[in-house]
Parts: structure tokens; sequence; C-alpha cells
């Protein structure tokens, strides 16, 4: 164990959380390593939206001027990789990463989002962050009044189907496959002039990530400009498990409202950790981790 290779914090993610917790701990004076592999789950999004000071920029822009300010701090070190593996020691964590280096810390962030599963729809992957859309917040307004579809069936999909009837009157809710909608859900949407298709959903029709069209397995196809999908997803990195940190029945990190995981030393940011996808949120969250991790650093060393 070398003295460059010993940190006050490790955060594994450089994204928009662990950027923003990188500075709350730089300005905090600590000595910080964040280890990112430079593959965020919004690489190919446009543009972010509903970020103060930053609305309508691309993700890669947002992301650049952030490295650029927290590189600032001295004390703030980048390593380009991947963490593989986690250790918990006595009074201390250490990770590798993929070239076999070891980094120590008393305290570890992990910051490092979720991994969506895509389901087995041609073109669907294609269109993801594009037109093929999970969240009304982040990218409703820009195509407002467009004609819009849900995927999503039963309770989900209807409660879905509901929140995106805000956005645009022209709707249809794509259950791919027999619907599990019950009577009442159904006349409700129908009242609301929401239809109801029950086609399994062979291929989304795309230009460039555009959605044009949805064709269906029995060759019909219905036009839409955006689609709206809730996927199941896994964690980016297992080593949070790995060391022990719980998980909500949903599958995120489980942390408390200061961001500490259910292992002592570490904490989560971001994605990860919360139902609310979006890039406000998740600097919000990596600021307050920063802010925590410093304070209990403070508070055992006095």
């Amino acid at each position: 164990m070398t003295g460059n290779n010993i940190f006050d914090v490790i955060i594994i993610g450089g994204s928009y959380s662990g950027l923003a917790a990188g500075m709350a701990l730089g300005r905090s004076l600590r000595k910080v390593l964040i280890i990112d592999g430079g593959e965020p789950c919004n690489r190919q999004t446009p543009h972010s939206h509903n970020f103060l000071t930053q609305d309508g920029s691309t993700p890669q822009a947002i992301a650049a001027l952030a490295k650029e300010q927290v590189s600032k701090y001295e004390t703030v070190h980048f390593f380009n990789g991947f963490a593989t593996n986690g250790i918990k020691n006595e009074s201390s964590f250490s990770i590798e990463v993929a070239t076999g280096e070891m980094f120590h810390a008393k305290k570890l962030l992990f910051a490092t989002g979720i991994r969506d599963i895509m389901p087995g729809i041609k073109g669907f992957a294609e269109c993801w962050g594009i037109s093929v859309l999970h969240c009304p917040y982040c990218h409703g307004y820009e195509v407002r009044n467009e004609l819009t579809g849900v995927l999503g069936n039963g309770d989900g999909g209807f409660e879905f189907a509901q929140m995106i009837s805000n956005w645009t009157p022209h709707l249809t809710l794509f259950t791919n496959g027999a619907s599990t909608l019950t009577e009442e859900q159904a006349n409700l949407l129908a009242k609301h002039d929401i239809a109801i298709v029950t086609k399994e959903v062979d291929e989304v029709l795309h230009e460039k990530g555009r959605i044009q069209h949805i064709r269906f397995k029995d060759g019909s196809t219905q036009q839409v400009k955006a689609l709206y999908a809730r996927l199941p997803f896994e964690q980016h990195s297992s080593i949070p498990e790995l060391l022990g940190c719980a998980l909500t029945p949903e599958g995120f990190i489980q942390t408390d409202a200061l961001q500490a995981t259910s292992v002592k030393g570490i904490y989560a940011s971001g994605d990860n950790a919360s139902r609310l996808r979006s890039v406000a949120n998740a600097v919000a969250t990596g600021t307050a981790a920063g802010a925590m991790m410093n304070r209990e650093m403070i508070m055992e060393g006095f």
C-alpha cells in the first residue's frame, strides 16, 4: 500500500452524481479518487432537460464542464477505468480496477447508476433515450401533443398512461399482448380517449433513433412520434452487494436520508439509489453524499 494509492474517499462512477460529490469533497480539502469507465447510461440521449442553467444542453457538454470544474480542486484525482472488486478492511476499503491496481480509502461512494434491460423488440434499443423515453419531465415537453404511445400493461401501464396524458391528447397504450387491465381501468382510459392496442409488438421502425412507426407481429403498423416505457434494470456495479450493501425490493441500493448505505462508511447516490432518475437529482444526491462523508470523517477524527 503506497501513499499515492491512499485516499480519504474513493468515488466509483464519474458522471453527474460522482462529480458533484467530488466537488463537495474537493472543497472540503479531502483527497479523493474518482474512478470512471466513461459509459454513462444517457450517452445516446441528444439533449438534457429540466436542469436549471443547462436546459437543452447535451449530456456530454454538462459532464465535460462539470469535470473541468471539479478538476480545479487539487486534491481530486481521476482514474479512467472500471472498478472490478471491493474489499472491506478493518477500518478502510480497497478497490481493485481492471488493470489490477488497488486503491484504498476510508470511505466509498457508489455513483455507478443502473443498467436498463432492453426488451427483445428490434429497434427499441437504438431509440432508447432519443424517442423511446422513460421520463416525461425530462423529455415530455419536446414531444408534447404528438402521436405518443406507452408500452405497458396492468397497473403499471395504466398509471403511466395516466401520467403521459398530461402531455398529449393523442395517446395509445400498447399492452404488447393480452391486456391485464381491470375493466374499471380500461373504461377510465376510454373515457379519456386513450386507445388500447393489445397486438404484440415486433419492431420499432425508426430513422437514426427517431421512431416513425410501431410494427406488430401481424404485419400491421401504427404511427407514433414518441414511445414511453419503464424498463426492468440491474445495478451497473455488483461491488456494493459484494461489500454487503442492502438493496430495496425494487433493486435500488438502500440508503438513508443522508445517502448512507447499510454498511458503515459506504454511501450511494444518483440513479442506483433513487427512483427519481434525472440529472438534477443525481447532482443533488451526490452533493449531499459528499457533504455527509466529510462530516462523518470530521466527527470520527475530532
